[in-house]
């Protein structure tokens, strides 16, 4: 019975939460703890709030309703990171403090995106998109992802939300396509966890399995993503793109000559170049020769990433 009361006092605090109350929140679940005071779950939810009622004292002292909303969002990197001393994460207490975060956030954005100036910001309307998606309404998160997508074409942020909103829609060509788009764009740039389609989550885990994590693991994503067929769908390359692909090809194969300590992070990078122009000898008809070249490359660089992509 009392456990049934503690689990009860938990969800009204997780409510709570949700509803931006830290205080009660924290009030509710230490009478949950003095009730069930061996219950790792109230233990680690109080933790978490504790952290969060820390690090955003100082809200109030940024005047800013933008610098605001992108403080608290800039904020979950480092609760990651705290987040990576315990053993077992609740998911159902993730979930509040996700939506707490970004319906916070949101209430310091909307009153900007009312504003015709605002409208076209691609920064705005890269972090409103996050809001929407962080409190499960997927169709504004499109509409604003979209938008910035269309202003920022090259940003591989903004493209890899996009990706995983439409993954969320269960629109699934269209994610695994821009998902391969973006973490060829820049796979460095694209904050992994912020993704939150279980496309992308599993690729990202099984990647993180192998041992791989931070910058290696965003690098690794692309070329595993590929190998495992969860980055099938394929665009063809324009002239003009592949030019830059091949150049950029040759900068990266000159940089890991002359870099050993870029190394770790040049290999997996160069590889998905390799992939990539593969994919254009093919889709083009090209020499096989050209293609035989390409893999022997894959092969010099990495047997194993060989074995697989011939295998």
């Amino acid at each position: 019975m009392e456990n049934e009361q503690a689990t009860g006092l938990l969800k009204k605090a997780y409510d709570k939460l949700k509803a931006s109350d830290t205080d009660s929140a924290c009030s509710l679940m230490e009478q949950a703890l003095d009730i069930d005071y061996e219950n790792e779950e109230i233990k680690h939810a109080l933790k978490c709030v504790h952290w969060w009622l820390e690090h955003t004292r100082r809200i109030d002292e940024i005047k800013s309703p933008y610098e605001k909303g992108a403080f608290l969002i800039s904020l979950l990197k480092q609760y990651y990171v705290f987040l990576g001393q315990f053993s077992q994460i609740y998911e159902q207490c993730q979930y509040a403090v996700r939506y707490f975060v970004y319906s916070k956030a949101l209430f310091f954005f909307e009153g900007l995106l009312n504003t015709p100036a605002n409208q076209h910001d691609p920064g705005l309307l890269l972090l409103a998109g996050r809001c929407y998606k962080g409190i499960g309404n997927y169709d504004s998160a499109l509409s604003y992802l979209e938008q910035a997508a269309r202003i920022k074409r090259d940003d591989a942020q903004t493209l890899a939300e996009v990706a995983d909103i439409n993954a969320l829609l269960a629109e699934t060509k269209t994610a695994k396509t821009l998902f391969r788009e973006a973490f060829f764009i820049d796979s460095s740039k694209i904050d992994v966890r912020s993704l939150e389609s279980a496309l992308i989550q599993k690729l990202r885990d099984r990647v993180a399995e192998l041992g791989y994590k931070d910058e290696e693991l965003c690098e690794w994503i692309p070329v595993y993503g590929y190998l495992w067929g969860v980055f099938s769908v394929k665009r063809e390359l324009k002239q003009m793109e592949a030019g830059r692909l091949k150049q950029s090809i040759f900068s990266l194969e000159a940089e890991y000559g002359s870099n050993p300590a870029r190394q770790k992070i040049l290999k997996p990078r160069l590889l998905n170049h390799y992939f990539w122009l593969i994919d254009y000898f093919e889709s083009n008809h090209e020499d096989t020769s050209l293609i035989e070249e390409t893999l022997l490359k894959i092969k010099v660089t990495d047997p194993d990433i060989y074995n697989m992509y011939t295998g």
